[in-house]
C-alpha cells in the first residue's frame, strides 16, 4: 500500500466522481480506476461501489477514508515540522475564514504573510466557525478566522476585534427618518435575527441580548446570514441587527442607525492546533496577533 494510493482514493471519495477526481490529479482516469482497484484488492474489502450513473462509498470506504485523511494529515505535520527544525520556511498555508473576516483583517493577513514568504502557497476556504474548527482540528486547514471559541485540548484562540452591530432599517420606514432611537422605539417593530437552531456563536449572543432586552417576543422572521437579514430588512419586512461593514454593500436599500443604550458587539479571532508545526511557528502566530485592534 502505497502514500499515493490513499490520496488518489481520497480524492475519489471526495469527488465521487472518477472523472472529476482524475482531473483533480492531473492523472488518467484508467490509472486511477487501476490504482484504486489494486487497493481494494490489497484490503479485500470494497471501498466504493460504481454504477453508470454514481459513485459511493461503502460503510468500509468511509472508514478507510476517515483514516486515509489522518495518516496523509500526520504525513504533512511530520514534514512540516522537519522543516521547522531544520529552519525550512513555510511552503503553504491554509487559511479559513468566516465572512467578516474575508472583508475585514484576511487582507491585511494575507499582505504580511506574502511579505514575510514571498514564495508562499496559499489557499483561503470560507465557512462557519464549526466548519472551521472541525477543518483544524483534522488538519485541513492550518489557521481560521473566527468567532470566539474556548481553548480546548490542542485549539488555540485569540482575540483580534469586536464587530460592532447597528439597527438596520429600510430606507423609507419610519425609523430611518428619526434622528435618534431608543429601545422602546422597537417594541411596536417585526425583528429578524438570525436562526436560533444553527447554535452559532452570534446566533447565542443576540438571543441573549434580545432576551435581555425583553425584545424575543418581537421575532418575526430567522435567517442563517447577513446577507439574508439585510435582504429581510430592505424588503421592508422588519427590522435586524447587521454589522457595520454591510453600509459599504453596493446599492443598498437599508441605512445602519445607532440605538440609545444598546452596543451590539460581536468576537472575530485566530484559532489554531497548537501540534500543527506550520500554524504553531511562532512568526506566523506574530503576524496574526499584529492584527489586533486596541480597544475595539
Amino acid at each position: 500500500m502505497e502514500l499515493r494510493q490513499l490520496s488518489y482514493f481520497v480524492a475519489v471519495a471526495e469527488e465521487l466522481h472518477f472523472g472529476r477526481a482524475a482531473a483533480r490529479l492531473h492523472i488518467a482516469q484508467p490509472a486511477l480506476s487501476n490504482q484504486v482497484q489494486a487497493l481494494e484488492k490489497e484490503l479485500g474489502v470494497q471501498l466504493l461501489t460504481r454504477t453508470t450513473r454514481r459513485v459511493a462509498l461503502t460503510r468500509a470506504g468511509e472508514v478507510f477514508h476517515d483514516r486515509c485523511i489522518r495518516i496523509l494529515r500526520d504525513v504533512d505535520l511530520s514534514t512540516e515540522a522537519t522543516r521547522s527544525v531544520a529552519g525550512k520556511n513555510v511552503k503553504k498555508i491554509k487559511i479559513g475564514t468566516i465572512y467578516p473576516a474575508t472583508i475585514g483583517v484576511l487582507p491585511s493577513f494575507l499582505a504580511r504573510i506574502a511579505r514575510k514568504y514571498p514564495e508562499i502557497q496559499l489557499h483561503i476556504s470560507s465557512g462557519s466557525t464549526n466548519d472551521i474548527i472541525r477543518s483544524i482540528e483534522t488538519g485541513q486547514i492550518n489557521l481560521g478566522f473566527i468567532r470566539p471559541v474556548e481553548n480546548i485540548g490542542a485549539l488555540r484562540f485569540f482575540s483580534i476585534a469586536q464587530e460592532r452591530y447597528l439597527l438596520a432599517v429600510e430606507k423609507q420606514s419610519a425609523l430611518a427618518a428619526q434622528s435618534e432611537i431608543g429601545i422602546d422605539d422597537l417594541r411596536d417593530q417585526k425583528i429578524i435575527s438570525f436562526s436560533r437552531a444553527n447554535l452559532s456563536y452570534t446566533e447565542r449572543y443576540f438571543a441573549e441580548k434580545f432576551e435581555e432586552h425583553d425584545l424575543t417576543k418581537n421575532i418575526a422572521y430567522s435567517c442563517d446570514d447577513t446577507f439574508s437579514l439585510v435582504s429581510l430588512v430592505s424588503a421592508g419586512l422588519g427590522i435586524g441587527f447587521a454589522p457595520e461593514w454591510t453600509q459599504d454593500l453596493p446599492n443598498r436599500n437599508f441605512e445602519l442607525r445607532r440605538v440609545r443604550g444598546v452596543d451590539f458587539r460581536v468576537g472575530l479571532g485566530v484559532a489554531w492546533n497548537k501540534e500543527d508545526p506550520t500554524a504553531a511557528r511562532d512568526d506566523i502566530i506574530d503576524i496574526a496577533r499584529s492584527l489586533v485592534r486596541p480597544g475595539r
